[in-house]
């Protein structure tokens, strides 16, 4: 498989397009299975509980994107780093540390204030550079002396955050694409091969269901339940302690983004540029929302005391009354935006296709801030620790990080 792989990138075929051709390759000829490997058992406390880290997907469990650090009032460039495929995962920021997941198929620690890196863990176990190694999409997630990141070929690996050696890897069926979740010493994982995974801290399966269709997102997690969307269009809510499916909405397209929950209320948008607004304890839904240009919805929405704001690929960053589902404000973009934006104080900030990386005013919609970096940036803003970092989605593609 890697000889062919690298036949390809030498014949200049997009990174994207070869995965593409080799992923059709191998539905056709089957997959072999494997179990985790072994690896020492750790439980951790939650870096959760860290005031001012942000160390999964969306920054805390219910995935509503709001930072509670301090960032600067006018955000300068702290550091850069630059990764041949680019980055199209959200970082985790804990303490002094920064976890980002490469496309090239590295998951890099680095020291937040510099930009050092620490160290940093491959996909595959093999040193050779031009061996193909399955790019990181996900975000990690950081619990205790843990990072756990899914990759494309459909490992969850966990790898210490001290010294970036492996401790065990799970294989699914297909990629991960959403980063995974902690409840209770449980991590929950959903995967494209269309199963949503409940493992102990050692890499051993609990309990999996099954969905009818590949699973984007991140799932979120209130109490003892988790919600996942997925392309089969619907949205389901589990309880983490046995695998039980409490609640089942056809939302009637397909859930690329991630939930966010606020108490009894679920917000999500969709391929069609549907958010809608749902009590996930009767399933009722309480409005959806719609702009001009029903376009695709890939971000996950930030939702504050008063507001879901999400962007969307109509190049509008659309904020929504949270009590009555219509717009307060949209703020126009030059591109369309896929990244999932991140709100501190009374800002939020996203990056866009047009290359830039906009703070907006969340009681105004007025711009207050603009970095322009120049290439497209998709991956989520990660905001922790007094700093923010986002990504580029292009060759040679920078990771930043701001403060």
């Amino acid at each position: 498989m890697f000889s062919a792989l690298s036949a390809f990138q030498r014949s200049g075929m997009p990174r994207r397009q070869v995965l593409a051709v080799l992923a059709a390759a191998a539905a056709a000829a089957g997959r072999v299975r494997a179990g985790a490997d072994s690896g020492s058992s750790q439980s951790g406390s939650s870096a959760f509980d860290s005031l001012g880290a942000w160390p999964s997907f969306r920054g805390t469990p219910d995935q509503r994107g709001i930072s509670r650090t301090r960032l600067a009032g006018d955000p300068r460039l702290l550091w850069s780093l630059a990764s041949r495929d680019g980055w199209v995962g959200t970082s985790a920021i804990v303490r002094d540390r920064v976890y980002a997941p490469a496309l090239e198929g590295y998951l890099y620690c680095l020291d937040r204030r510099s930009g050092r890196i620490l160290w940093k863990y491959r996909s595959i176990d093999s040193r050779d550079e031009e061996e193909f190694a399955a790019g990181f999409k996900a975000a990690p997630l950081v619990v205790g002396d843990a990072v756990y990141v899914g990759d494309e070929d459909g490992f969850l690996h966990a790898v210490d955050a001290r010294t970036g050696k492996r401790r065990w890897k799970f294989e699914t069926g297909a990629e991960i694409a959403g980063g995974a979740a902690w409840w209770k010493g449980r991590l929950i994982l959903a995967s494209h091969d269309s199963f949503l995974y409940c493992l102990n801290p050692k890499g051993e399966e609990i309990w999996r269901f099954q969905t009818r269709d590949r699973i984007n997102c991140s799932p979120a997690v209130v109490e003892h339940f988790t919600f996942v969307s997925g392309c089969d269009a619907m949205l389901r809510v589990i309880d983490i302690r046995d695998g039980r499916e409490t609640l089942a909405v056809d939302m009637n397209d397909y859930l690329i983004a991630s939930p966010a929950v606020v108490g009894d209320m679920l917000y999500v948008g969709s391929h069609a540029g549907i958010v809608t607004a749902l009590n996930w304890r009767t399933g009722k839904v309480q409005w959806r929302y719609a702009g001009r240009r029903e376009l695709s919805i890939r971000a996950s929405a930030v939702a504050t005391d008063d507001l879901v704001v999400v962007g969307s690929h109509d190049r509008l960053l659309h904020a929504i009354d949270r009590a009555t589902g219509k717009a307060r404000w949209t703020f126009a973009a030059r591109g369309r935006i896929e990244c999932s934006a991140a709100a501190v104080d009374d800002r939020v900030f996203f990056g866009s296709a047009d290359g830039n990386v906009y703070g907006v005013s969340l009681s105004s919609g007025e711009q207050v801030w603009k970095y322009h970096a120049g290439r497209p940036v998709t991956a989520g803003m990660a905001i922790g620790q007094e700093c923010m970092v986002t990504g580029e989605d292009a060759a040679n593609g920078r990771l930043l990080c701001f403060g």
